[in-house]
């Protein structure tokens, strides 16, 4: 039978009731104390009022010299490791001091079809004396660190298809951390087809000292750990169905980050530093533009494939000058300051030939609508060949700007070539944003955050090329089977001063949704209105674009919105008609909005991807 709306399991009442009463209890009775020094006026005595009212209003960071901080030549790899030590293993170590999570899925299964995995090992520090920009103070920071010291920052990962990976998350973080976020971790690799043990669950956060409410408490440990081996197997979606080893290549992902995603704490540990690139390559996109593969695509690779995390940050006035966040109101705290791979209006030297450049807005709130233009703000043309981690059935050329909603990404590539040594460019963002809740217009001529200098010829020929088809879609059913398939209305709104999915608060015990493994569904993302722009980010799979409505009319799904997608940005009135596959693994995963401010107070759902009969009775509204 048909499900015209799901609304998920429970009632509003029981997903109304607090998972976890301690934490945010915490951080409504702390907010007056923490924030009160940077209003204009004292806060209100009512704290729960305070924390539900209006966008609170801090003073500007300190005005910073641009240009002064130059960005390294070419990312640094983080390198895989030969042994790890002790070894992993299928069931959490807990005696080794691993914390609790459910056994590997798929593990022997998959070792035993594709090989070993590669190792790696990532360590989650603090780092007290981080250089953001010569003008403010040192910065206490957070950060992961790859084993290898030379590692840029963000940590970068190259992965490939068909080859598994086990990568160990050790969390070093200080129990009795000074200022903003929690020191414990649940890293999410956005958005890798991955069993659910290893996704990152928000409640599966763990340290030493504690671990999360839906972490296997089983062990003498009672969750606790200070490392995770998080199992990446690598594969394409469509591993079932094919049944060829490997999946439906024309699922594959290319630009993944991942990041911190603790319950309640994501947006201040992200906004501390925790985040990273994991890119991810095949015989397509194999990261080798001398590929004589005549399947390869021959994109412009390393030392000229460069990812750069846009962010944007605040910091208090002189002479303390440190970075600032309020993680008790539900509005959060918009930075007037971009940060870019950690540094604020940085420097990029490149050589005369084309660069691919991996532009990821990593929050927690700000939108980007980036051009790029010379030194006499005269826009420049470059190619649109990737969206969030996809690439794009065709290349997109003769592009003049891109926006980027919070997790949201675009691969671009730009021929430095065409210009004489010397010549210096900006990345330059034209969209105004003056609260979290949504951006307003863009205007040029904008705010320059980045500056590209051309100052050398490479030392070789650029071979690189960029063809106009890239990475074909899979299949669409047809429209009558489209028609017959079941839809879950999933609504974005904001009532009694808290972020809510379908009226509801997030409960990490409860899934809202169970999904049968196999199956295919279309989902409804609405926002009913409000003023306020949410990114919606659905874990674990996919989604295609069918249709995009406004005010309930339909408009043009705009040409780089066509291909695959895990991040879909919401505007006031707007509804997304989505078409996803659900196959592989099973599990608990996450959705929520990606305005990690928003995900923090609730606005987040728990749905679970199961075993099921065809003939289970199906959960009605």
């Amino acid at each position: 039978m048909r499900i015209n709306r799901w609304r998920g399991e429970g009632s509003a009442r029981e997903q109304e009731t607090d998972n976890d009463p301690t934490r945010r209890t915490f951080l409504k009775l702390s907010a007056a104390t923490m924030a009160a020094p940077w209003l204009p006026g004292a806060a209100p005595a009512d704290a729960a009022e305070w924390v539900t009212g209006p966008q609170p209003i801090f003073p500007p960071s300190p005005p910073t010299r641009p240009w002064m901080e130059e960005l390294p030549a070419a990312i640094v790899p983080v390198g895989h490791v030969e042994v790890l030590t002790p070894a992993p293993t299928l069931e959490p170590n807990i005696d080794a001091g691993e914390a609790g999570r459910d056994a590997h899925q798929r593990y022997e299964e998959l070792s035993g079809v594709l090989g070993d995995p590669e190792f790696y090992e990532l360590f989650v520090r603090e780092n007290a004396k981080w250089i953001t920009h010569p003008d403010l103070p040192e910065q206490r920071v957070w950060s992961y660190r790859g084993g290898n010291a030379d590692a840029t920052v963000p940590a970068t990962i190259f992965a490939h298809y068909g080859q598994p990976v086990i990568c160990r998350i050790h969390n070093e973080l200080p129990r009795n951390h000074v200022g903003f976020g929690t020191p414990e971790i649940s890293t999410h690799l956005h958005n890798a087809h991955t069993p659910s043990e290893s996704d990152g669950f928000p409640g599966d956060y763990y340290s030493a000292n504690e671990a999360g409410p839906t972490v296997d408490r089983s062990g003498s440990r009672q969750g606790c750990g200070t490392f995770k081996d998080h199992f990446y197997p690598n594969i394409y979606a469509g591993y079932d169905e094919l049944q060829n080893g490997i999946g439906d290549y024309r699922e594959a992902l290319g630009t993944l980050f991942y990041h911190d995603h603790t319950l309640d704490f994501t947006a201040p540990n992200v906004y501390r530093g925790l985040i990273g690139f994991y890119l991810l390559f095949d015989h397509i996109d194999s990261g080798d533009e001398r590929d004589p593969s005549p399947e390869a695509l021959r994109l412009p690779s390393h030392p000229y494939d460069y990812p750069l995390a846009f962010g944007d940050r605040r910091f208090s006035p002189l002479p303390d000058g440190q970075l600032f966040y309020d993680q008790f109101h539900a509005e959060g705290v918009l930075g007037d300051k971009v940060v870019i791979n950690g540094k604020i209006e940085p420097v990029l030297r490149v050589a005369a030939r084309k660069y691919r450049l991996r532009l990821l807005n990593s929050g927690p709130s700000r939108f980007y609508d980036f051009y790029l233009v010379n030194a006499g703000n005269v826009v420049q043309r470059f190619t649109y060949i990737a969206n969030d981690g996809n690439l794009l059935p065709e290349a997109l050329f003769n592009r003049t700007h891109v926006r980027l909603g919070v997790a949201e990404r675009a691969d671009i590539v730009v021929d430095f070539s065409q210009y004489p040594i010397g010549t210096e460019l900006y990345l330059t963002n034209r969209l105004r944003q003056e609260s979290t809740r949504k951006p307003k217009d863009s205007r040029a001529p904008g705010t320059r955050v980045m500056k590209f200098i051309v100052d050398r010829h490479p030392p070789e020929q650029d071979l690189s090329q960029v063809p106009r088809f890239l990475r074909p879609l899979p299949d669409l059913p047809s429209p009558e089977e489209l028609e017959k398939l079941p839809v879950r209305r999933w609504e974005f709104d904001r009532r009694n001063g808290l972020w809510q999915v379908n009226r509801r608060l997030v409960d990490v015990h409860r899934p809202m949704a169970r999904v049968r493994q196999g199956s295919a569904e279309i989902w409804e993302f609405a926002s009913t209105g409000g003023g306020w722009s949410h990114p919606i980010h659905t874990h674990f799979e996919e989604g295609i674009m069918l249709r995009k409505l406004v005010d309930g009319i339909e408009v043009p799904i705009p040409l780089h919105e066509r291909g695959r997608k895990d991040s879909f940005v919401l505007d006031q009135t707007m509804t997304m008609v989505v078409f996803f596959r659900f196959r592989d693994f099973k599990g608990k995963y996450a959705m929520h909005c990606h305005n990690v401010i928003h995900e923090d107070h609730a606005m987040m759902v728990r749905w679970d991807l199961e075993e099921r009969d065809e003939d289970d009775e199906e959960e009605k509204s």
